[in-house]
């Protein structure tokens, strides 16, 4: 049979393998917690002060430039509505007949102008009924109806851009 002196060093051996495991366990988590901690405060410094733009040089700036340039000097693309008949408002009555023509940015816009269709003459009619004879009968009147116009049907757009409005027709009596 065992004695107490034995089973009291197996007892002792044992307590002394689990506090040298539990300082072993304690040391790699210490080590653990300080790599995760290292590399959570390099995540953050590359994000914050460590963030470099991507650079882009002068020659590409140019080039993009140069080809948006381009692109504004191809041949303009016009969409003709269809003539507007209206009253003008205030006394004596008075009649307009208008011929607008839109030119658009780019074809996108063009055809998005076309599926438009009722929504931009609708626009344009309540715009033009809102209108006395005195408000377009200089230039400067038509210019700033040019400028509604534009404003309006740029709204309803979502890619493209009426660039300019031109009347080929503008009768009033």
């Amino acid at each position: 049979m065992l004695q107490d002196a034995d089973i009291t060093n197996m007892a002792d051996e044992e307590i002394k393998e689990k506090k040298d495991l539990g300082k072993i366990l304690g040391l790699a988590f210490v080590v653990l917690d300080l790599v995760v901690v290292s590399i959570g405060a390099y995540l953050v410094y590359a994000s914050t002060l460590g963030f470099k733009k991507p650079s882009v040089s002068n020659e590409e700036l140019n080039k993009e430039l140069i080809e948006f340039q381009a692109s504004l000097q191809n041949k303009p693309i016009v969409y003709t509505l269809d003539t507007f008949n209206t009253n003008l408002e205030g006394i004596p009555r008075r009649f307009l007949r208008v011929q607008v023509n839109l030119e658009m940015l780019d074809e996108e816009g063009y055809e998005e102008v076309i599926d438009l269709g009722a929504e931009a003459r609708d626009s344009i009619i309540k715009i033009l009924n809102t209108k006395q004879f005195n408000d377009i009968d200089s230039i400067q009147g038509k210019l700033h109806l040019k400028n509604q116009i534009i404003a309006q049907i740029n709204s309803f757009l979502q890619r493209g851009v009426v660039k300019n409005v031109y009347f080929s027709e503008f009768v009033v009596q």
